[in-house]
């Protein structure tokens, strides 16, 4: 059976995350470990780690996963945010592994005023200080698959090859964002295109770097290189093609994570309004054979 899962509110506490994820049918949870439009935060007190572990006890969530703040750039030319993103990434890391929680993903980064490759240079080189500053922690980076909004990289899946065989790390993962993945140009819509595009990512980055599936709809089409997320088959996806990742052998024990618009679904063809996490968790698992 799939690990599905949405990313929740930390508001409140960290643990109600973990609650939220709970009172809506989640296997699995991903949150922000901090304000995620902040550089600094306050430390972890023991009772805020503490009251999180048990939660997810209680609530009999499994593989939580933190996403790092949208601030950090690791492609950036700009030497001092470069730094800055270098150290805050490194604290995102020690947070969530005081937390328990082993990976967290990140958009690899914007190259804004320099070129591609530059930018790539760039991640490579804060990866490799960030993976010499927190060795001895568990925790580790995913890379996500990204849109290729703007300038930024991690689009292609030659992007996130190099990155990976740049860095020397075999701890790295890959978290593969449908929504991304489809505005980037890889159709996986059909039954054919999505083994192509596996066989694509398998090549090219291989499978076995894969740790985490986001699974959103996307309002915009094929390349569009817009990110912009819908409700599972409310957007140019479909219900039908997360199908063929659920029911895929391959990704059975890889958690996927809903990052699908909050909120609630107004009643209509005679479906009572309901939480848009309910919502789109039953459609996932009516796919499921």
């Amino acid at each position: 059976m799939s690990l599905l899962g949405a990313h929740e509110s930390i508001s409140g506490g960290l643990h109600k995350a973990v609650e939220a994820a709970a009172a809506v049918g989640c296997d699995c949870v991903q949150l922000f470990t901090k304000n995620s439009n902040q550089w600094g935060a306050k430390p972890l007190a023991p009772a805020e780690i503490d009251a999180f572990r048990e939660s997810l006890e209680r609530c009999g969530i499994s593989h939580p996963i933190a996403h790092d703040s949208y601030l950090i750039n690791l492609g950036s030319p700009d030497d001092a945010l470069w730094n800055k993103s270098i150290a805050a990434l490194e604290h995102e890391i020690t947070r969530a592994d005081a937390l328990g929680i082993p990976w967290v993903v990140m958009h690899p980064g914007s190259y804004t005023t320099s070129s591609e490759q530059a930018g790539l240079d760039r991640i490579i080189e804060g990866l490799s200080r960030v993976r010499e500053h927190t060795q001895g922690i568990q925790t580790r980076c995913l890379l996500e698959t990204t849109a290729g909004q703007g300038t930024n990289l991690g689009w292609k899946f030659e992007h996130l090859a190099e990155i990976l065989r740049g860095v020397h790390d075999d701890s790295l993962g890959v978290c593969f964002d449908t929504c991304h993945v489809l505005a980037a140009g890889y159709d996986f819509r059909t039954p054919t295109g999505y083994a192509n595009v596996l066989e694509e990512f398998d090549r090219v980055i291989g499978l076995s770097r894969l740790r985490a599936f986001h699974l959103n709809d996307s309002v915009k089409d094929l390349a569009s290189h817009v990110d912009r997320h819908a409700p599972i088959g409310y957007g140019k996806i479909g219900a039908e093609p997360f199908g063929f990742f659920l029911n895929d052998p391959r990704f059975r024990q890889i958690p996927m994570y809903l990052e699908t618009p909050k909120g609630t679904r107004p009643a209509e063809n005679g479906h009572p309004e309901e939480d848009w996490d309910v919502v789109n968790l039953r459609t996932l698992r009516e796919l499921i054979a």
